[in-house]
């Protein structure tokens, strides 16, 4: 970890990375004397709530933390830094977005877990916004403006007081992962899944943990008081729900939406929930050890698209069992009204057969809440994520191990990635497309 001291010392003086958390009240002046590199500037956890007027001499600065502060509103001064394009004021006290505030050159704007109730007609403007997360704020309507933002693909609007969304959203020609649970839409009653075995924390050991995410902690366990019901083995996985909003929106509907999704054989098992007051969990069958992650998560600079290690490669024939098993798998979804919202290699687990597990819906949403127009329009917003997928493992492969199902993969990933929202095929016509070179 950095410290100010360090920074006084001149120990960082063309530093293009700084971290600073001491629990500061002020700006620290000495950094803007990294004005001539500095690109990365983290203050997360502190307790700001102003900028300086001089903070534009920063003229090389792109990405910009300042989750966990006090800010209220987001200070004027950062529209007038040229090169900032990530920008992040996630968990502060942000009650309102004035007009003209945000760098018009905004890739990735983080504002979840704040009390904004508006949004300013100027957020129309940036049109290279491509990453937009706003779960739990106090939204009630999307300003119209924003219908400018073409290049926006990744949209978190959960847990807020939407009533309705706009069609003009649906229609966004890049938009492949949209989230929107936790709002007050109601185009139809939507029951919560009730006919799920429940369990108590006292019928089961925790182990060891196996995995972390914004919504929750995984970890193995053992039954202590093992359910006639269940014929599973006695080592289960528990995913034990965190109580606040998380960047995806509420635990409460990531836990009803993956037992509304029901069964497949290509999705993680549920045997079992908890819905205590104390604690939210799902009981889930033991993944077995010889599958892996398919992906891994987008980095800053990649923003929506999942990355790879440099010497991961797929066979060809793996790749197209993978792309229909999820093909099948996402039917399935949309066939049970859930969208999955976060359709990403990282979020697939495979082994060296090409077996396939997909998990982790805390970006999904139950569509019954629409409109039947915008549920059609749902499918379609996924099936661009789907051709997304297809696009970041066709570089993967080699393509001269079947020249012939190698062009097909692509033709389909065009036509799931076309802008025009209604010419993108069904999940149904992309299973049997797959099906002819499965």
């Amino acid at each position: 970890m950095q410290t100010l001291a360090q920074l006084n010392s001149g120990k960082y003086a063309n530093t293009t990375h700084l971290t600073l958390s001491e629990n500061l009240t002020e700006f620290p002046q000495e950094i803007l004397s990294l004005a001539n590199t500095l690109e990365v500037l983290d203050l997360s956890n502190n307790q700001l709530s102003d900028l300086p007027a001089e903070f534009s001499v920063l003229k090389k600065l792109k990405r910009l933390f300042f989750t966990n502060n006090k800010f209220e509103k987001i200070p004027a001064i950062l529209a007038s830094c040229p090169k900032l394009e990530m920008i992040s004021f996630k968990s502060n006290k942000l009650h309102t977005v004035d007009e003209n505030v945000l760098p018009i050159k905004a890739r990735w704007l983080i504002l979840t877990d704040n009390k904004i109730a508006s949004l300013p007609d100027s957020m129309g403007e940036l049109l290279d916004l491509q990453k937009f997360a706003f779960a739990g704020n106090q939204l009630k309507k999307l300003p119209d403006t924003m219908t400018n933002c073409k290049n926006l693909e990744l949209m978190r609007l959960s847990a807020n007081q939407l009533t309705t969304l706009p069609n003009w959203l649906f229609q966004l020609p890049k938009l492949a992962w949209l989230a929107f649970s936790g709002n007050k839409l109601a185009s139809k009653a939507v029951q919560e899944p009730n006919d799920m075995l429940q369990v108590a924390m006292a019928d089961f050991q925790l182990k060891q943990k196996l995995g972390e995410g914004a919504s929750g902690v995984i970890r193995q366990a053992t039954w202590l008081n093992k359910p006639d019901e269940i014929n599973s083995t006695n080592d289960i996985a528990v995913k034990l729900f965190k109580g606040e909003v998380t960047s995806d929106g509420y635990p409460i509907d990531e836990l009803n939406n993956c037992l509304q999704a029901g069964e497949h054989k290509n999705l993680i098992k549920v045997i079992a929930k908890i819905m205590s007051t104390e604690q939210l969990a799902l009981i889930m069958e033991l993944i077995p050890e010889r599958f892996y992650n398919l992906g891994l998560p987008p980095s800053l600079a990649s923003c929506t698209r999942d990355t790879f290690p440099e010497e991961a490669t797929l066979a060809l024939s793996q790749m197209i069992k993978i792309v229909f098993s999820m093909a099948d798998t996402l039917c399935h979804l949309h066939e049970s009204n859930v969208s999955h919202g976060d359709i990403y290699a990282h979020n697939i687990m495979v082994d060296d057969k090409a077996n396939m597990l997909f998990g982790d819906f805390g970006a999904a949403s139950n569509f019954n809440t629409l409109p039947e127009q915008q549920r059609i329009a749902m499918q379609a917003v996924e099936v661009r994520a789907f051709g997304c997928l297809i696009d970041d493992l066709l570089p993967l492969c080699d393509s001269s191990e079947n020249i012939i199902h190698y062009k097909k993969l692509l033709e389909i990933k065009n036509n799931c990635m076309q802008e025009t929202t209604f010419n993108r095929p069904t999940f149904i016509a992309i299973v049997e497309q797959l099906e002819s070179i499965k």
